[in-house]
């Protein structure tokens, strides 16, 4: 049986009394206290997991100044706070147990843009591509790049003193941050920017904050008493991230002192960034990338010098295990004709290599190189296997891309261990960086360790990621050897540690970087901040006397609680503990598909990372109570009259399950999780198995039988469809409906049927033993239609039209006889009868299968339901049947049909979530056989249209329903004539109608109005 869960992590008596305070006071953010809430900010992207006691989503700078002003009141002086945007770090920089402080809710907005100055000021919270995204139209762009800009905030950039590819050229934020606003740890504003060395001889002439006029005065002291020790002891590199840039907060001549310098890059540990002023980067006029390919990692790491003399904009680097990984990805179909394979030769190492700039000079840099490489080629020098040049700039943004989601790719490795961060931004002199990687490589290779690398070889970075099982205590243990091994490695080349992505829990190696003498310097920065140690405190540094960091590299991680759970569980659940953090569920676009939860929301609680962690969470308490969730999942449910008891005492008793439970049932189970994520993490899949649990417990909600039986009640229902319709579209009905099941907007059946569309006509009529009669060289003719229930029953005329177009080809249709599909069922987690149902589905099918005929289905989300769930519940009593959408099967058919002369036909095709992130290519398909059909179709990407199946039917979701269809479809909808717009997916159409006020075509009845012509 189910049993309650209880997570025994209860809040801080100091930490309760705190929140009551601030409820009390004119705060006017969000306070989280839920544990779901909590656990989701327990993690990042790093191996670390820190339980925090509460989140706080102010929703401007008078909300942080309350609340550090609050807590700077005598009894909650041991209140800590650490500032989040993204969640993006790799170490744990903003992890703690203490507040969180997440300013990527509300703080994201872009405040002024002044194109004549070139510059723009921003809130913390915006995301960097958003930034980009309002700077684009001025001709301006933020330039620190970084592989995590759709979901990483300006304020986690300004803290890590972010950077990525082409930062030889652009540089790091601190290089254009230009002002800064500041909360400090007793509540009052800093504004900092840079200053005058003669303005410091008088407080007053430097701030109006009291504080800041002693911190000022202070820092500007020390820096300037300590210049030599700086210069001596500092590396001399690009990516040199102290934390506190003690080097830089004065110019070089001595005559500007700027205090934005300590604050950029020190991790939320001297105050909270809440504004920043920054200046911008023109776009340039012409981009040009040559892909440069090697025989091995590294050929191309040794020749990557040669690039970054040839005056390059951006040289990145990436070895054959991201390559391949890649090529297994959704990502790789954007890429393929730009990394095209050397015939005869093996990959091994790839160099992305960019020039930016004006037309001349790119055009001149790119000759010359190209000049270069096929002299090089020639010779079977640096192990050049061959190039490509693109010019195109979507082309290259693709391979950025590709690029970018090197990071989450690596954790779709294979087997337990998987590549992991925790020393993969270290940084070292370019010229040494070969020979460093190949001691490195040595290193792991002693350990007998697979691992990806990838990076930025013009500035001495790269990304190097050792795979290790976080739930085996040795490979823990291990993780601790290679990070002192590599720290002191870096030591060796005149390099550190952390080159890019900050320190996080990796301040115990301070020490030996900078010397005792500017270490101390350091903690006492931290105690004219921060004296108490209560911002981000255990990172960075400490005050002198508080004692010793509070974390470090041993710190508690995930693996510690994972390994809890059995093995048999997480072979169980696999998509629930592949995930590693990477946070591409975040992403910030509306017009990307993943996650529409989480964008319509804000709420890290309804994304897949979120789900995820919390699941892992669940079936870690479960192990506790001693349960064994495998033979859980076979278990009946308790007896009605128990539900019953236990539903109706669900707001009496504290159940983890129902956190959970309130996470996964605001997923749409749009399935874009499954194709986007890069370690395929398949929420709907996971989602169905719990319900299946919880159920076992509480009683279900009405409207998940109504929809669980809906296919097997359409047959049932157009006997009378009139009648049917009748009685549920009138408006008393309605409202009992919304009312008793919780149920809107339901579609009207078809009227006529498809069965009275058909009448007569030769499709109908099935005859298994007809059709095995026929001659093999005759079944070619043949196209075997898949019914699916809501075109056969809700949009007849498409399944009769897809018919009319299959006889205009010169093909012959035969409907196959309904088959429920079971993917209702297996959304609402009723996997007994999916499982039967979909056995029955596939026994069929395989029987049809045999004739050789090709077999269709119009709707994606129903036609891949048989590749990917069926496939999952079933093994290999799936048989091998296979059901093409009809974009598959118009691709071969038209081989072999003459193409129709261009017509002055143009359409603009909106497809599936599902369709669009399982097949990505699907509006290359589609655009192709329009063209054959002699007009022209364009594809728009865009999110979730918010139907998804049923869930914008479930009137607990309508609004939000109606807040994704408004965030891409309805603007792109309108700028586009009705007749022109095309939609896949039935639920797509349903929506457009509900919102839009038309029903749009499908492709199908474009080609066949195209076709009679």
């Amino acid at each position: 049986m189910l049993p309650l869960l209880s997570h025994q992590q209860t809040l801080e008596p100091v930490y309760l009394a705190y929140l009551d305070a601030l409820e009390q006071s004119e705060y006017s953010g969000d306070i989280d206290k839920r544990y779901s809430a909590r656990l989701v900010q327990a993690t990042d992207n790093s191996v670390y997991q820190f339980l925090p006691q509460a989140v706080l989503y102010p929703k401007n700078q008078q909300d942080i100044q309350i609340a550090l002003t609050l807590a700077a009141t005598d009894a909650f002086r041991s209140v800590t706070f650490s500032a989040r945007g993204g969640g993006t770090g790799t170490n744990g920089q903003s992890l703690t147990h203490g507040l969180i402080l997440d300013v990527s809710r509300y703080m994201n907005r872009v405040l002024e843009v002044n194109a004549e100055q070139g510059w723009v000021r921003v809130e913390a919270g915006v995301v960097k591509d958003a930034l980009n995204d309002a700077l684009r139209p001025h001709g301006f762009f933020f330039s620190p790049d970084l592989s995590t800009s759709n979901r990483a905030t300006i304020g986690g950039m300004i803290n890590t003193d972010a950077s990525g590819a082409g930062s030889l050229v652009y540089g790091k934020t601190s290089d254009h941050v230009l002002a800064l606003r500041s909360v400090l740890i007793d509540g009052s504003v800093l504004d900092t920017q840079p200053l005058d060395a003669g303005l410091l001889c008088n407080p007053d002439n430097v701030s109006d904050n009291p504080l800041g006029q002693k911190l000022i005065s202070a820092v500007a002291a020390v820096c300037r008493e300590k210049r030599t020790q700086i210069e001596n002891q500092f590396p001399k590199l690009n990516r040199f991230l102290t934390g506190y840039d003690l080097k830089h907060v004065w110019n070089d001549n001595l005559t500007q002192f700027d205090l934005s310098r300590i604050l950029t890059g020190s991790e939320g540990t001297l105050a909270v960034i809440t504004e920043a002023k920054l200046n911008l980067t023109p776009l340039p006029t012409e981009r040009a990338m040559v892909n440069i390919k090697y025989d091995s990692f590294q050929s191309a790491l040794r020749h990557a010098p040669s690039l970054v003399a040839a005056r390059a904009t951006v040289v990145e680097t990436v070895d054959s295990k991201v390559l391949n990984l890649a090529r297994e990805d959704i990502v790789w179909h954007s890429v393929s004709d730009l990394i095209q394979e050397v015939p005869g030769k093996v990959i091994d190492g790839l160099n992305m290599v960019e020039f930016a700039g004006d037309t001349v000079e790119v055009e001149q840099k790119l000759a010359s190189l190209e000049a270069v490489l096929t002299e090089q080629i020639s010779k079977g020098e640096c192990g050049i296997l061959g190039y490509q040049v693109t010019q195109d700039k979507p082309s290259i943004e693709k391979i950025y891309g590709m690029r970018k989601k090197a990071v989450g790719l690596l954790g779709a490795t294979k087997g337990r261990r998987k590549p992991i961060a925790f020393a993969e931004d270290t940084a070292v002199p370019p010229e040494k960086l070969a020979d460093y990687i190949m001691e490195f490589r040595a290193v792991l290779d002693g350990h007998n360790l697979q691992y990806g690398m990838f990076g930025h070889v013009d500035a001495g970075v790269l990304h190097v990621r050792p795979a290790l099982d976080m739930c085996d205590v040795e490979d823990e243990k291990l993780l601790r050897v290679i990070s002192d091994q590599v720290a002191a490695l870096t030591l060796k080349y005149g390099g550190l540690m952390w080159g890019e992505h900050g320190k996080g829990v990796r301040g115990e190696y301070g020490p030996s970087v900078f010397g005792d003498e500017l270490y101390g310097v350091l903690q006492d920065i931290k105690g004219l901040f921060d004296p108490d140690n209560r911002l981000n405190p255990g990172k960075l540094v400490a005050p002198k006397h508080t004692g010793a960091l509070y974390y470090d590299i041993d710190s508690a991680k995930r693996g510690k609680f994972d390994r809890q759970i059995p093995i048999e569980v997480r072979d169980a659940f696999p998509d629930v503990m592949n995930c590693n953090g990477n946070g591409l569920c975040f992403n910030y676009s509306s017009y990307s598909p993943m996650c529409p939860s989480f964008k319509v929301t804000g709420d890290r609680v309804q994304s897949p990372k979120g789900r995820a962690g919390l699941m892992r969470e669940w079936l870690r308490l479960l192990e506790a109570e001693g349960v064994d969730v495998n033979a859980l999942a076979k278990a009946k449910p308790l007896g009605l009259l128990q539900r019953v008891q236990n539903t109706l005492n669900a707001q009496r008793d504290y159940d983890y399950s129902h956190e959970v439970m309130e996470s996964l049932k605001g997923c749409l189970a749009c399935k874009a999780c499954s194709g986007q994520c890069p370690v395929k993490v398949d929420v709907p899949k996971f989602r169905a198995q719990f319900f299946n649990i919880y159920y076992q417990r509480y009683l279900r909600p009405a409207k998940d039988y109504l929809v669980a039986g809906i296919e097997d009640s359409l047959p049932l229902m157009a006997a009378a469809p009139r009648l049917t319709n009748f009685a549920a579209q009138n408006p008393l009905s309605q409202w009992v409906i919304k009312k008793a099941i919780g149920y809107v907007d339901a579609p009207a059946l078809s009227v006529p049927t498809l069965k009275q569309r058909l009448d007569g006509h030769a499709s109908r009529g099935y005859d298994l033993a007809a059709l095995q009669a026929i001659p093999e060289e005759a079944r070619s003719q043949f196209v075997l239609v898949v019914q699916d229930p809501f075109n056969s029953f809700y949009d007849s005329g498409l399944v009769l039209r897809f018919i009319q177009l299959i006889e205009k080809l010169g093909l012959k249709p035969v409907l196959l006889p309904y088959k429920p599909n079971g993917k209702p069922t297996h959304i609402k987690g009723f996997l007994d009868k999916f499982a039967k149902t979909a056995q029955s589905s596939a026994d069929f099918l395989n029987q049809v299968h045999k004739l050789g005929m090709p077999m269709v289905g119009i709707d994606p989300a129903l036609v891949l339901c048989y590749r990917d769930e069926y496939r999952e519940v079933l093994g290999a009593n799936r048989g091998h049947f296979e059901v093409k959408l009809a974009n598959e099967w118009l691709l071969n058919v038209i081989k072999d049909l003459p193409a129709k002369a261009p017509q002055d036909k143009q359409y603009t095709w909106f497809s599936h979530c599902t369709e669009s992130t399982a097949k990505p290519n699907t509006a290359n398909e589609w655009t192709k056989i329009f063209a054959h059909f002699g007009a022209k179709l364009t594809a728009v990407n865009l999110g979730c249209c918010g139907m998804a199946g049923t869930y914008g039917h479930e009137a607990e979701n309508l609004e939000r329903s109606k807040a994704l269809f408004e965030m891409s479809w309805q603007q792109t909808l309108a700028k586009i004539e009705q007749p022109q717009v095309l939609v896949s997916g039935y639920s797509c159409r349903t929506q457009v109608k509900r919102f839009a006020g038309y029903k749009p075509k499908h492709p199908l009845e474009a080609l066949l109005e195209l076709a009679n012509i």
